[in-house]
């Protein structure tokens, strides 16, 4: 699943052999290599365009010996520069039908992908399994159809433009679902069982809904001359879902009713100038925000952003993290509590027990599913109290479900900045030539590399085994969580003032580090990440206007559990810009989702999947609504 082919000069090949791999790894025979996955063959000469290379090589063989591997222009056929060696990575092909969500990871159309095999739910005949798609002859034309298979090998043909009738079925457990008999009861006495009991979660819904809808906010005033100052300091163009977002946000700051919205954008799609623009129409009023963000490092990064972006307005900024001496951070506390400090950017010990604010006006959370248990208690309890937008790019299970449900506000920035690249996604077996040819290229080409390692014990190990097989002048630094904070605080400016090629790390650069230059990521161990975590690390490279490069190694020879094998063909598949919402569904099907919602709950979307279990509970909450008796209940 994993290998790479390697060609080097001296090597002896067999030709036909040779063809047969790259044919095998996806590759197209053409008569002029154009594009990423073509190949040609002229007598003893080889073309090939690499995956993940930004211009093809060519093989030349003597007899059955590789005598040079020189990258050449395609359009005139010129040599370039010459290899000691290359390494060949396979195409990926998905085949995947896209198919459209039944609920009318709503805003988001197309987020779940069938694949031949997979169960599906049709709304009135249940459970089969998806075959393919089939030409049936209707009324002398041929049409396409679905084709799913029943009990008893029963088969059902869908016309293609019914579709919407069917979705991909996630139960989020592992057990195979049973399949139904066409045409007997058995499902519609199923549906409404689950149908009856949904009632209670949307009744839950509703409550919680009320409870927010009870509590008295805060009414924000219009936008002044100074916001529209500092909108306009944004050094970039926005997006039109950052227009649109925005304007969402300030509207619920606006109504007087508690502000709980999600937030959801792909890594690097803008979410923080957002969160930016709300912190300071709340800062107008005189209300103190607290940005809660899940990293150190991040910390400080917002802190130096805010700054800059803040100069020339009387607003007091404080940074609330290890990097900060004990003493600093009994100032701040006591500032917060004063109303000395107006906006606070810190990791969760802004939730200890000693933090308390004068007038909060605003909690902003960054990336809420990188917090642990006792903190996510603390932050529902905020939630009752004050506005909450949070944001994310891969939003974790309940917090993704509540949003569809309609209990929490749901904002997308589907739009990626001007003359974003896709991220070029790379699963291979370890392999220390492979991660020389990364590094050595983009250090050629004036960029920086992140290789993420998370083992803290043998960091240096793998720091002197790079050192050995890079040259000299590639400089080489090392962070992670457990160094002084004034020594990570260094490596971490050198890194970004161009000082550092290529910087060894921990986790600790997962979330929001935003490096333009740096445009390869190698990730040691991928296999050991969660699907969440992986998107979140390919997301510190591609924001630049330049191919970017994320390789995820495993080890050679390792057999990987099913769970490891599917989270890393769900990061190669979903590679596209805006995967943030299939990479989270994804994570919920691997993951399961036992405790998102309590067994009695889990059961239900085990017996009609989460897709039409999600239709059914909207259909109660609406129809609690409309029929007036969830307010009479609580009047």
């Amino acid at each position: 699943m994993f290998k790479s082919l390697k060609l080097y000069s001296g090597l002896k090949v067999e030709l036909e052999q040779l063809l047969g791999e790259l044919v095998g790894f996806g590759y197209k025979r053409q008569d002029a290599v154009l594009a990423e996955g073509d190949f040609s063959r002229r007598g003893g000469l080889i073309d090939i365009f690499p995956n993940s290379f930004e211009l093809p090589i060519r093989v030349e063989l003597n007899d059955n010996l590789i005598s040079a591997i020189r990258t050449f222009n395609p359009s005139t056929g010129e040599p370039l520069w010459a290899h000691r060696i290359v390494i060949i990575l396979p195409i990926r092909k998905t085949g995947r039908l896209k198919t459209t969500p039944i609920t009318e990871d709503f805003p988001l159309s197309n987020f779940l992908d069938l694949n031949i095999g997979d169960y599906v739910v049709h709304n009135q005949h249940g459970i089969g399994r998806f075959l393919g798609l089939d030409k049936i002859r209707v009324q002398d034309k041929y049409r396409d159809h679905l084709v799913i298979e029943y009990d008893r090998q029963e088969k059902l043909y869908v016309p293609v433009e019914s579709m919407h009738l069917v979705q991909k079925y996630i139960a989020f457990h592992i057990r195979r679902p049973k399949l139904y008999k066409l045409g007997g009861k058995e499902w519609s006495r199923a549906k409404e069982r689950a149908r009856r009991g949904i009632q209670k979660m949307a009744w839950d819904l509703l409550s919680l809904q009320a409870m927010r809808a009870s509590a008295k906010g805060f009414t924000y005033a219009k936008d002044t001359d100074w916001q529209a100052q500092f909108e306009e300091s944004f050094p970039y163009e926005e997006t039109p879902d950052q227009v649109k977002v925005t304007l969402e946000v300030k509207q619920d700051m606006e109504s007087g009713k508690l502000m709980d919205r999600l937030l959801c954008g792909d890594v690097g799609y803008g979410k923080t100038e957002v969160a930016m623009r709300a912190a300071f129409k709340c800062l107008m009023d005189n209300k103190q925000v607290a940005y809660l963000v899940p990293t150190t490092i991040l910390a400080e990064q917002h802190y130096h952003n805010f700054s800059s972006r803040l100069k020339g307005f009387p607003i007091n900024i404080q940074l609330l993290c290890r990097f900060k001496t004990q003493a600093e951070q009994k100032k701040v506390v006591g500032g917060l509590s004063q109303g000395s400090v107006d906006l606070v950017i810190g990791t969760h010990r802004m939730l200890s027990d000693d933090v308390s604010f004068k007038d909060l006006g605003l909690v902003i959370i960054d990336e809420e599913q990188r917090f642990g248990v006792k903190h996510k208690e603390k932050l529902k309890k905020i939630r009752l109290l004050t506005n909450v937008l949070t944001l994310t790019a891969t939003p974790i299970p309940r917090t993704l479900y509540m949003s569809l449900m309609g209990a929490r506000d749901l904002s997308v920035i589907n739009t990626p900045p001007q003359n974003r690249l896709p991220i070029k996604t790379i699963v291979v077996e370890y392999d220390q030539d492979l991660i020389r040819q990364a590094i050595l290229r983009e250090v050629e080409r004036g960029g920086q590399v992140f290789f993420l390692h998370n083992r803290i014990e043998d960091i240096e190990k793998v720091r002197e085994r790079l050192g050995k097989v890079l040259p000299q002048g590639v400089r080489l630094a090392i962070g992670h969580g457990q160094m002084h904070p004034q020594e990570l605080e260094a490596v971490m400016s050198g890194f970004l003032e161009g000082e550092v090629d290529c910087l060894i790390s921990t986790m600790i650069i997962e979330s929001g580090i935003d490096i333009p230059n740096a445009n390869t990521i190698i990730v040691d161990n991928a296999h050991t990440f969660g699907l969440s975590d992986l998107h979140q690390l390919r997301g510190r490279v591609g924001r630049f206007n330049r191919a970017a490069y994320a390789y995820f190694m495993v080890p050679k020879n390792l057999v990987l559990e099913k769970d490891s094998r599917k989270r890393l063909s769900a990061i190669q598949d979903y590679a596209s810009l805006g995967a943030g919402f299939n990479i989270a569904m994804e994570d919920l099907e691997i993951r399961g989702a036992g405790n998102l919602l309590g067994m009695q709950q889990h059961g239900f979307i085990a017996t009609v999947g989460f897709d039409l279990y999600c239709r059914l509970l909207r259909e109660a909450i609406d129809t609690f609504k409309k029929t007036g008796v969830f307010n009479e209940a609580h009047n």
